[in-house]
């Protein structure tokens, strides 16, 4: 494979929505996501109203990348090859004797290197976006309340209650009956929550589409939603920008089921009609599947094998199923690029003052794409050595899987907008090292430890 990718090589470009192309402000939106979990909680199925009050310390507990056993209560940060590095019992760290007691040098009893972990089992739950992020701190917290509750229980049985408030807030007809907190509330203020598309990347779209590369948008967010989000950051006329929109995609099994299991459905004021048995034209669908979309494309660029390019925040609903089922190229939006760079550049006293207090509005989440106090580095981190043993650094799984998966790895769209199509970039391969794909730059910490770590 060559060493370079360029968009100008591309036949169509499709894009993930939520985090990718319509970037959240973190610190607004996190503590409402919790809040839509919490009360729900609390009002619905009687858990401790302590839930509902967090104080910005508590925000520490999010970081990308964990695992939580729902067996045992534990959250996880895994190493490349499967071992654990640190843990947590809701949110109370383990100590190092601990963790090595609990956990050993051994791969972890759910780990799966190939394929990479499903985020929904019965067994646990991968959290890898922002939208995901709160409900971790959540989760922590109501194991807090259970141990405490039932003198240090080892079993849990909490996560059927968490799903019910999944789809009380986010469920298909949410938005049109307005239910739950979520959506009346982003409807009520959406510039609070949500960051509009800069021009720079509006153009760029623009260029893109006047170059005769195909625009797609593949959404797990329905339809209604999905159009107010891309009416407020691109503007009433977004539909002109994009050949294809798919909402309620249901990735990863857009990419992994098969076209029987998954249909296209066209769309009646939001309302999902019948199932198609192929796609025939450009338009907007629901559900549907990357087999049919792809033998669309092909008629549409009259070519067998057309070249795409996904872009997308999720590794496991986004970059990994796009590039292992259906061999795309994938782009990963990952905001840690940013974060690190707001990390050095603002000073605790610099945070934003609570002010103008909301109707929603808790203490400030601290901006979720920076590193955690608690967990370390999303990238990096040292195996917790005994006594008379040295620590050494290792990749974390989740930087494993991007310079595997992806394609190259930016902090937003916005850092390449402005380049030319025909910009080469230095792609994740074997061949190169393993922070050649990070543009503009690979992440600080990998930069200044990279001799230190294994290949």
């Amino acid at each position: 494979m060559a060493q370079q990718f360029s968009l100008a090589a591309c036949d169509v470009v499709g894009f993930d929505l939520d985090h990718t192309l319509c970037r959240y402000n973190l610190p607004e939106s996190a503590p409402l996501i919790y809040n839509s979990f919490a009360q729900f909680l609390v009002k619905e199925k009687g858990y401790d109203k302590e839930l509902l009050s967090v104080t910005p310390e508590d925000w520490d507990f999010c970081c990308k990348g964990l695992a939580l056993d729902l067996e045992d209560g534990n959250f996880l940060k895994l190493a490349d090859n499967g071992t654990v590095l640190r843990a947590s019992h809701g949110t109370k760290m383990m100590a190092p004797e601990v963790l090595a007691e609990a956990y050993g040098k051994k791969e972890w009893k759910h780990f799966l290197s190939d394929t990479g972990m499903a985020c929904r089992s019965g067994k646990y739950y991968f959290y890898d976006n922002y939208f995901d992020l709160p409900g971790a701190l959540l989760c922590a917290r109501v194991v807090d309340y259970l141990t405490k509750q039932n003198n240090g229980q080892k079993t849990f049985d909490f996560w059927k209650d968490i799903v019910a408030a999944i789809q009380h807030n986010y469920k298909m007809s949410a938005f049109k009956e307005n239910c739950g907190i979520y959506f009346p509330e982003i409807k009520r203020d959406p510039g609070r929550y949500l960051h509009s598309c800069p021009e720079s990347v509006k153009k760029w779209l623009r260029q893109l589409k006047n170059a005769g590369k195909i625009l797609l948008l593949i959404t797990s967010s329905h339809s209604d939603y999905c159009r107010l989000l891309c009416e407020y950051i691109l503007g009433n006329d977004f539909t002109d920008l994009f050949d294809i929109v798919i909402t309620n995609a249901l990735k990863p099994g857009f990419f992994s089921h098969l076209p029987s299991q998954r249909p296209f459905r066209t769309l009646e004021n939001d309302e999902e009609q019948e199932a198609l048995p192929s796609l025939d034209k450009p338009g907007w669908y629901s559900q549907g599947n990357a087999v049919h979309l792809y033998e669309l494309l092909k008629k549409m660029t009259g070519k067998p094998e057309p070249k795409v390019v996904y872009f997308g925040d999720s590794m496991h609903s986004d970059i990994f199923p796009a590039r292992h089922y259906s061999n795309w190229e994938t782009v990963l939006i990952l905001e840690e690029l940013r974060g690190e760079e707001g990390a050095r550049s603002q000073r605790p006293e610099e945070s934003e003052p609570l002010e103008k207090k909301g109707k929603y509005e808790g203490p400030k989440a601290k901006p979720l794409n920076t590193s955690s106090k608690k967990w370390g580095s999303f990238f990096i981190d040292s195996v917790w050595g005994l006594e008379n043993t040295e620590d050494s650094l290792v990749y974390t799984w989740s930087c494993k899987r991007i310079s595997t998966y992806s394609t190259i790895a930016i902090p937003s769209i916005e850092a390449i907008a402005e380049l030319p199509l025909d910009y080469k970039f230095t792609r994740f391969s074997s061949s190169n090292s393993k922070t050649a794909g990070y543009y503009p730059n690979p992440p600080l910490v990998l930069t200044s430890d990279e001799t230190l770590i294994p290949k």
